[in-house]
């Protein structure tokens, strides 16, 4: 599988966290749309993962779903109304604001998400086997940690210096 990602020193040896982390995210990712493909789902792109990764199984509105992906809502709208054209999601009303409408995926939409729940099954039981499942059991637990660890994290000027001098970016 050819990458998309620059050939630059951080990626040949990786100083940070950030970079060993977006390589697997990637590869996965890329594992996913070509499963998508192979199952129909051509038409579904990596842009539109920004929609489905931020999805609420009740509907999400536009807003929350721009919020939650970092991007703006106009972009946001632009994706969920390609992703309504071509059948992946559809608008709904929000029951709480007579005005604003939810996002929800359509059966076409939980296909996807069946798809890349049985993808990440097989890669989870094909990492367990190379690595060991003490390994992984392992990894898995300290990568659920990590997610505390940064959810109690501060990006103010002083937690960002560390011992070893200012981040640095990748």
């Amino acid at each position: 599988m050819s990458s998309n990602l620059p050939e630059t020193s951080a990626r040949r040896e990786p100083e940070n966290l950030a970079i060993l982390l977006r390589e697997p995210f990637d590869l996965m990712t890329r594992l996913l749309y070509q499963r998508l493909a192979q199952r129909g789902h051509g038409r579904f792109r990596i842009a539109h993962g920004a929609v489905f990764q931020y999805l609420d199984d009740s509907g999400t509105r536009i807003g929350v779903l721009a919020d939650r992906a970092g991007i703006s809502k106009q972009a946001m709208a632009e994706l969920v109304a390609h992703l309504d054209r071509i059948g992946y999601v559809k608008r709904g009303p929000d029951p709480s604001d007579k005005r604003a409408s939810l996002i929800t995926a359509t059966e076409k939409g939980a296909e996807v998400f069946a798809v890349a729940r049985e993808l990440m099954a097989e890669i989870e039981d094909h990492a367990s086997s190379v690595l060991g499942k003490g390994r992984y059991a392992e990894m898995r637990s300290s990568l659920g940690e990590l997610v505390s660890v940064l959810e109690g994290f501060s990006a103010s000027p002083s937690s960002v210096q560390g011992k070893s001098g200012p981040i640095s970016s990748a």
